[in-house]
């Protein structure tokens, strides 16, 4: 278990817009940080990263927290893995309270966890076998050689090899203590009866990363000529690998993605590794499947821009315009490279000096329009029919990108390249959008005929008045974390009814005022984070902000974050220091903070004055009706107080 000091110092030290900075792409918006959300689909950014207050919040999908809930929430990982992370990451030395637990799986919180460490395991085999046994040396090392790949490259990449022993792997792995159902559930073994044997064995191997750099899954490739055996054989769907929303690489490429900002595609494995051997670490390869939207929208968090590498197959370009399409539909400005014919970035990587396959790159890349034109005008020479049917599908691309001023240039250009007249483009385009968005709309309809039985009519937007208790409690509790430690003067007077002034915390005045007529908040979790302030006043300690965001307590440190993401307006801390001069209603921060208490104390009264009178209406007895009646009595009195206090007429 990781003691305190050691978790004080991982939270102290790690920057949230670092550690958020290595999945998404963050840009500065004035003192914070914006960038699409990585937990829902947007378009617009509505993610906002505080460093400041070290927290995050979605104004989307309302997801908050500090640098461990990203990670927690974003990666799966339990409370101390989160933190054993940002140790890992900021080269922190982490002390346990007690020993470490020996046995797999005592480590383990969860099956996902489980298979994680397993996969871990098993690309450390992989590598040691490839690097230290005579087969992997022999077989794997020099395939790998060959192939021009050098021992920086094998050892970033985490290469390695399955020995040809049917059982290499699973016979180690259950030694040393993994279960044989996360063996099978992560596709590494393959049951067969009573028998279990290496899905990879006697294969140069390729792991796959997720996002924060683990292992999740692996790509084999047989050094066989055989053709009965498949060439490359993949790991298997699990609950750690979807294929979908994986790209190979996308690890070791994001900094440089985001530095470049442009993200280049490939098709597979060999491709990525080759190209960062010259330099190009911003690319990727979907690993031989069909382009997905899961793929593009884990592109787009680091750039709007991708960049295809395609060798010169010209049936396997034709069938994956369908992923240009769909790269467009996100709003991604796409371009694409055409390698010679026979080449691929990978071949033509290893032939070409690393200035020379850059500079071909930038120079071949062209936007999707003249790259089509080119690719598919000999097919319509001389057949007016193709040609049209030809310029139907470049505007049908066109249509499919939601930025309007970007259509119009592409339909610009598609006028000029196919020597069309712009406004025949432009009513093609309207109608193909047209048509697109009736039958949406038509979609939609039936859905809600299905569902509900009844014809689909648009529902009315009522607008609900927000409890004003609940706004005074999180103003307050701001007011306490951000302005708690600010001194004031007070009169208090002594045994000889002297009134001497006396220099306090503004916390101590405001838990004093609260306290006054026993209210509590009705907010339970605010009550919690009010008992915890106090207690720790009265140990000596302020607690601001930050304690409670990066409090233990999960539901603590969630409200926290909603109100500072939501609420600053009493923000204090750097008055002093850049002589800000803030005018208010109120004249000074006691009046303006008593104000705000007997609001509350108003509004939670006015509450059990409601319930009260429910009450008597359901009482039969009298002794019932008359402890309610002075209950009663006793709040309308404090009602009528805080009103005059604050000179306000109550009408009820």
């Amino acid at each position: 278990m990781i003691n305190k000091e050691s978790i004080q110092n991982i939270i102290e030290t790690a920057r949230i817009e670092e550690v958020i900075g290595d999945y998404i792409s963050l840009k500065k918006r004035g003192v914070n940080l914006l960038g699409l959300c990585p937990f829902h689909t947007e378009k617009t950014p509505s993610f906002t990263v505080s460093p400041t207050k070290g927290i995050y919040k979605c104004f989307g999908c309302g997801k908050s927290g500090n640098a461990v809930n990203f990670l927690m929430e974003h990666e799966h990982l339990s409370y101390p893995d989160a933190l054993r992370y940002l140790a890992k990451k900021y080269f922190i030395e982490i002390e346990e309270d007690k020993e470490k637990p020996s046995s797999f799986q005592s480590q383990a919180e969860n099956e996902k966890e489980s298979m994680l460490h397993l996969t871990s395991f098993a690309q450390q085999f992989f590598t040691k076998t490839l690097l230290e046994t005579p087969e992997g040396k022999a077989v794997g090392l020099s395939y790998f050689k060959e192939r021009g790949f050098d021992e920086k490259t094998i050892d970033k990449f985490q290469l390695g090899y399955s020995p040809q022993a049917w059982d290499g792997l699973t016979a180690s792995a259950i030694e040393n203590g993994y279960q044989k159902e996360y063996l099978i559930q992560t596709g590494l073994s393959i049951q067969k009866e009573d028998r279990f044997y290496d899905r990879f064995r006697e294969r140069v191997i390729f792991p796959i990363h997720n996002i924060s750099g683990r292992v999740i899954a692996f790509g084999g490739r047989t050094l066989s000529t055989e053709k009965t055996i498949p060439k490359y054989v993949n790991s298997p769907e699990s609950p750690i690998y979807h294929k979908s929303n994986v790209l190979y690489g996308i690890f070791f490429a994001k900094s440089a993605i985001i530095a470049q900002n442009n993200c280049y595609l490939v098709e597979g494995y060999t491709d990525v590794i080759s190209l960062n051997m010259v330099g190009i670490e911003n690319v990727v390869a979907s690993s031989g499947t069909s382009l997905t939207v899961e793929q593009i929208r884990l592109i787009r968090r680091y750039t709007p821009n991708i960049t295809i590498l395609y060798d010169g197959d010209a049936a396997g370009i034709k069938a994956s315009f369908r992923g240009i399409d769909m790269i467009l539909e996100e709003g991604m400005n796409v371009k694409i490279v055409l390698f010679p014919n026979g080449e691929d970035p990978d071949s033509f990587a290893r032939k070409k000096r690393p200035l020379e396959v850059r500079d071909f790159i930038k120079q071949q890349a062209s936007d999707f329009i003249t790259f089509k034109t080119k690719l598919l005008t000999a097919e319509t020479a001389n057949d007016p029919i193709k040609k049209a049917n030809l310029i139907k599908e470049i505007v049908g691309s066109i249509a499919i990108i939601p930025d309007e001023i970007i259509r119009s240039v592409y339909i610009r250009e598609c006028s000029a390249a196919m020597k069309m007249q712009e406004l025949t483009l432009i009513n093609e385009l309207n109608k193909l959008r047209r048509n697109k968005s009736l039958k949406k709309s038509a979609e939609i309809a039936e859905d809600q005929e299905i569902s509900t039985g009844t014809e689909y009519f648009p529902q009315e937007n009522y607008e609900i008045e927000e409890d004003n208790t609940k706004n005074l409690e999180n103003e307050i509790i701001s007011f306490l974390l951000n302005s708690g430690k600010e001194k004031i003067n007070v009169g208090l007077t002594d045994e000889n009814g002297q009134t001497n002034e006396e220099e306090i915390f503004l916390a101590v005045y405001i838990i004093d005022e609260l306290k006054k007529d026993d209210i509590r908040f009705q907010d339970p979790i605010l009550q919690q984070i009010l008992d915890e302030y106090e207690i720790k006043i009265k140990e000596g300690m302020v607690p601001d902000a930050k304690y409670f965001i990066n409090h233990s307590n999960r539901e603590m440190s969630s409200a926290i974050i909603d109100i500072e993401s939501n609420n600053s307006q009493h923000q204090l801390a750097n008055w002093n220091k850049h002589r800000i001069m803030v005018v208010k209603e109120e004249d000074d921060l006691i009046k303006s903070m008593l104000k705000k208490i007997i609001k509350l104390k108003l509004s939670i009264v006015s509450k059990m004055i409601n319930k009260i009178m429910e009450d008597m209406k359901k009482q039969t007895t009298d002794d019932e009706l008359q402890r309610s009646q002075q209950e009663y009595m006793k709040l309308k009195n404090l009602q009528k107080h805080y009103a005059e206090t604050l000179s306000i007429i109550v009408l009820k």
